[in-house]
């Protein structure tokens, strides 16, 4: 799968947010990148900022909060399964999710809870 292929599956899962979640995301951007860092192989997205349930009056003139969906490792989780292209949907919807939700301050255990793990 080409980057541009990945970059449009993640822009197809974040339409598939609801919008009146997605009108309340405030100063994120969406990132797409091949490999995550070195020392974490296996990450498939990252959250970097501060979720707007921790944001105050002091939160004003800061840099957008960084999502980063990571190719390689989505790829390679997939390549040995049968289903393919649609297990490469799947888990990049899940991803997206999952990090939009770090925005919202949702922690890793509620998103387990919900399968979004």
């Amino acid at each position: 799968m080409t980057r541009e292929e990945f970059e449009e599956l993640v822009a197809q899962a974040l339409d598939r947010i609801p919008p009146e979640l997605t009108r309340l995301m405030d100063n994120v951007a969406i990132f797409v990148e091949g490999e995550p860092p070195p020392e974490d192989p296996e990450l498939l997205g990252l959250y970097e900022g501060t979720p707007l349930t921790e944001r105050g009056e002091w939160y004003a003139g800061v840099l957008p909060d960084r999502i980063t969906v990571y190719q390689g490792p989505t790829l390679r989780m997939v390549a040995d399964r049968q289903g393919g292209r649609d297990l490469v949907v799947e888990e990049v919807e899940v991803t997206v999710v999952h990090e939009v939700a770090h925005h919202f301050g949702i922690d890793d255990e509620r998103l387990h809870a919900l399968g979004y793990g």
